[in-house]
């Protein structure tokens, strides 16, 4: 078992455009190549997906070899020089660009991939050859919808057989086939199936073209436009790495929506190469039912400053023993976040009834590949601090048997929902509280029965760290600007633990 560890442990070094390249033993030129940050042509060799060899854009020149070959098929060997950037692999790399674009329409103004399309890039980059052919593009398929998130146009395929390829080996769903033969090859559903996997939107990243492209993206903005910003996904406990794009410099035709879209970034500990649908597709609505003004409801509804709200919670809190006090906080709150809240409810107020279990409204479908039970990106680091083991978390139907008995006479709610547990009985349980605040960036009942409503900001205002499943601490950074008068969750923290101070 050592000596085959050490044996994929062992590098090689080659000369790639008179550049030394080091390679792992069994890579390939194009996998070391790659690996180094050097560019050579390629569409159907993906780092998780194989390489089948079929496109033939990877051509380099070998020395010693009678003929150009592959880089996606040539083994790394000690002392290989190649040359990817000569004039015979150039001439090479030209004409197999050429016979993918014998038959590509010019959809260029307005394909979504305009842009980030490799087609583009390798043309203004080897190509800008003079057309030999003279025939007739053959016609396909157009907007043809293959599931909920993916729009598939046969035109612009180009046969790198990425797409078959990710639903047999990552989804293993098998939705997708490549059917006909010669110049009626196409890809298409399998008879009787859909595109709706959890992964799905996967298909529109790995397609090197305008093919598969996004049904929410389409025709919404350019991709020149967006602003890219690294971040994590707040969807469940692994904490997948992702780009998040958002468009703030020109207001676009979804109702000036921010938030663009969310691409996976990759990460070999995380996520690989992937992010489930549920994570890209689960913050369309970032800004809808947003809250930003700093309330009091009840008995006369008033917009405070958060000096005054802050001074009006403090002096609440105190009204009555804190015996009687439930906080029922989320897991979505960040490092930060956590080490705030503690301050102020374990060590200020020396409360003790807390709830932050998922079960049932922060609680989901799991599976063997990304997705996590837990909809809520950072547990741990409230276990982190003793929440869930020296601290003690209730349930949902505990709390409301508490509040039925009237042992609970305030909660005070952290970005939860009390309907999605208590269902029908909600409204009537939390009518029975002399006090309730409600603290979040979304409305929800609870924010509508409030005696005070403090909004907060999202995860994509505000920068901070969340600890995965795994107890790996990732940080996220500010994508956007918060809306109205919203606060990161610590800041509100803090601001009222000063009140209670001498």
């Amino acid at each position: 078992m050592t000596g085959s560890r050490n044996a994929m442990d062992k590098t090689l070094r080659f000369t790639l455009d008179g550049r030394p390249i080091e390679a792992r033993l069994g890579e390939t030129v194009l996998e070391a190549a790659t690996r180094a940050g050097v560019m050579i042509p390629h569409y159907c060799w993906h780092q998780a997906l194989g390489n089948p060899g079929n496109c033939r854009m990877c051509i380099v020149e070998v020395e010693g070899a009678p003929k150009p070959q592959v880089s996606c098929r040539l083994p790394a060997r000690e002392g290989l020089v190649v040359r990817s950037a000569s004039p015979a692999a150039r001439r090479a790399q030209c004409s197999a660009l050429e016979f993918h674009l014998v038959d590509h329409p010019l959809d260029c103004p307005v394909c979504d991939q305009s842009g980030e399309c490799g087609l583009q890039d390798y043309y203004m980059d080897i190509g800008r050859y003079k057309s030999a052919m003279r025939e007739d593009k053959a016609h396909a398929g157009k907007r043809l919808a293959l599931g909920p998130h993916i729009m598939l146009d046969q035109e612009r395929c180009i046969m790198c057989t990425r797409c078959t390829r990710f639903v047999g080996q990552v989804s293993k769903s098998h939705e997708l086939g490549i059917f006909g033969r010669g110049h009626r090859q196409a890809v298409d559903l399998v008879p009787g199936r859909a595109l709706d996997n959890p992964y799905s939107g996967n298909l529109a990243d790995i397609c090197p073209v305008g093919a598969l492209t996004d049904r929410d993206f389409r025709f919404q903005v350019r991709v020149w436009y967006l602003d890219s910003t690294e971040s994590i996904c707040p969807g469940c406990s692994r904490g997948c790495n992702i780009f998040v794009h958002t468009s703030t410099r020109r207001p676009w035709q979804n109702q000036g929506r921010r938030l663009a879209r969310l691409k996976p970034r990759f990460s070999p500990e995380v996520n690989g190469h992937w992010i489930c649908d549920e994570g890209r597709y689960g913050f369309l609505d970032f800004d809808s039912k947003r809250l930003g003004k700093v309330m009091r409801l009840k008995p006369v509804s008033e917009e405070l400053p958060w000096d005054r709200a802050a001074q009006e919670v403090a002096a609440a809190l105190r009204r009555k023993p804190v015996e009687g006090l439930a906080v029922a906080a989320s897991g979505a709150l960040s490092n930060e976040d956590w080490l705030a809240f503690k301050e102020l409810f374990v060590d200020t107020l020396q409360a003790r009834r807390f709830l932050f279990a998922p079960e049932p409204d922060q609680a989901g479908t799991e599976d063997q590949l990304l997705r996590r039970r837990e909809k809520t990106p950072n547990l741990e680091g409230g276990k982190a601090l003793g929440f869930g083991t020296k601290i003690e978390s209730m349930g949902w139907d505990a709390l409301a048997r508490d509040i039925e008995a009237g042992k609970v006479w305030g909660l005070y709610v952290i970005d939860r929902d009390p309907a999605q547990a208590w269902g029908d009985r909600s409204r009537e349980l939390l009518e029975r509280l002399d006090l309730l605040i409600y603290q979040g960036p979304r409305q929800c009942l609870a924010g509508e029965l409030a005696h005070y409503r403090l909004p907060a900001t999202a995860w994509l205002e505000e920068e901070g760290h969340f600890t995965n499943f795994q107890g790996k601490v990732q940080g996220y950074r500010s994508a956007l600007q918060p809306l109205g008068a919203a606060k990161p969750d610590w800041a509100i923290f803090a601001d009222l633990e000063r009140r209670f101070k001498p």
